[in-house]
């Protein structure tokens, strides 16, 4: 399976699981703004509303660009600076220019106080929000006296219900962050394996070449020395050189083609693999026995081919891989549900290529819906 549509697949469930997350949080924003909507509805002095819904409206932006901000990993660090001070001035201007709306009828900037201490959390440290938040408190505590509303009554809201806010955007911030976190190592991972992978192979390249390099320099040394004082010796040791380097080369192209050269369990594991990282539960039946490097090679083609429709086109929650064997035909069948309409068919560019190319070995290959669910079909001669 091509690594970059390994990514895809997994890079869209995090960002539909990121916008899932952002979704939530604004939603319980917008819901705990609402209650400061009543005190709006409650005041008779229309200068006074307005100047509350300024305040409502610049605290609705500005807390959604925060959490914006909390759920989007990759923002510049001077832009979160932007959004945290955007915050914390319309959160100073909004205890005169919503304190005093409802003064005594509704605890308007309670609820807005109570918003500041469940974004506390996603903003600061724990020892900091921790202080801020008794802050904030405090303000509504002072702005309760000011508007002759109940001191208790504010510091409930404040900070009771602010506890509950900063408690869920917590968690969910957090599960985004385990997220990221998991995604970020499943990268660490691959490329820790490609890593290694070219390190073994530098290794066993060195042991190939290290002796016969160093056996061919002698050689072709002794052969510059042995030309002026002895011609024929000379020819017979360059001769030796052409074939020791005939020799090296023939082990590096077999080196090589023993990299290149598929083991198709391998492959059925790291398709599993993947797609249970992505959230697929993926059953993989392998074949009895070992096929052929032809055969092998084919059907780990289409495997891969078949791993990325998986990914790209449909939503699948299971996906079932069987390989057998009878006589002298070897059969992959790759199921999955979830099919989605302008999926692949038998026309795609990548299936008609699989198609062409097993055509050409003699086997065949065959797609096709069966109610929710894809299935495709490929069958290789099996030649020794």
């Amino acid at each position: 399976m091509a690594v970059e549509s390994v990514r895809s697949g997994a890079d869209r469930r995090l960002r539909r699981a990121r916008q899932v997350t952002l979704a939530a949080l604004v939603a319980g924003v917008w819901a705990s703004l609402a209650l400061p909507g009543v005190g709006l509805a409650r005041e008779p002095d229309q200068t006074r509303v307005a100047l509350g819904a300024v305040a409502l409206l610049a605290f609705t932006v500005a807390q959604t660009a925060v959490l914006y901000a909390a759920v989007t990993p990759w923002l510049a660090s001077p832009w979160r600076r932007r959004f945290q001070a955007g915050l914390l001035a319309v959160a100073v201007l909004s205890v005169p220019l919503a304190g005093p709306v409802a003064a005594g009828a509704w605890p308007t900037w309670a609820w807005l106080g109570a918003t500041l201490v469940g974004m506390a959390p996603l903003l600061l440290a724990t020892p900091a929000a921790l202080g801020a938040s008794a802050v904030v408190v405090a303000v509504s505590a002072a702005v309760a006296r000011w508007t002759g509303g109940s001191v208790l009554d504010h510091l409930v809201i404040t900070g009771g219900i602010g506890a509950g806010i900063a408690a869920v955007n917590r968690m969910q911030v957090w599960f985004w962050d385990l997220l990221v976190e998991a995604r970020q190592g499943q990268r660490a991972q691959a490329r820790l394996a490609a890593a290694e992978e070219r390190l073994r192979f530098a290794r066993d390249v060195h042991d190939l070449l290290g002796h016969d390099l160093t056996v061919i320099a002698l050689k072709a040394e002794l052969a510059a020395r042995l030309a002026p004082v002895d011609a024929g010796r000379a020819g017979r040791e360059a001769d030796e050189v052409r074939r020791l380097a005939g020799t090296a080369l023939h082990r590096v192209r077999a080196a090589v083609h023993g990299y290149r050269t598929v083991d198709l369990t391998e492959q059925l594991a790291a398709v599993a693999d993947v797609l249970r990282s992505c959230g697929v539960r993926c059953t993989v039946v392998p074949p009895s026995g070992a096929l052929p490097a032809p055969a092998a090679g084919d059907l780990a083609a289409v495997l891969r081919e078949a791993g990325t429709n998986v990914l790209r086109h449909s939503r699948a929650g299971w996906c079932r891989i069987e390989v057998t064997r009878e006589d002298e035909m070897a059969t992959m069948t790759v199921r999955n549900d979830g099919a989605v309409a302008g999926g692949p068919d038998g026309h795609s560019n990548g299936l008609r290529g699989l198609a062409e190319r097993l055509a050409v070995a003699g086997g065949t290959l065959h797609t096709g819906r069966d109610g929710d669910e894809f299935v495709l079909r490929a069958t290789v001669p099996v030649r020794p």
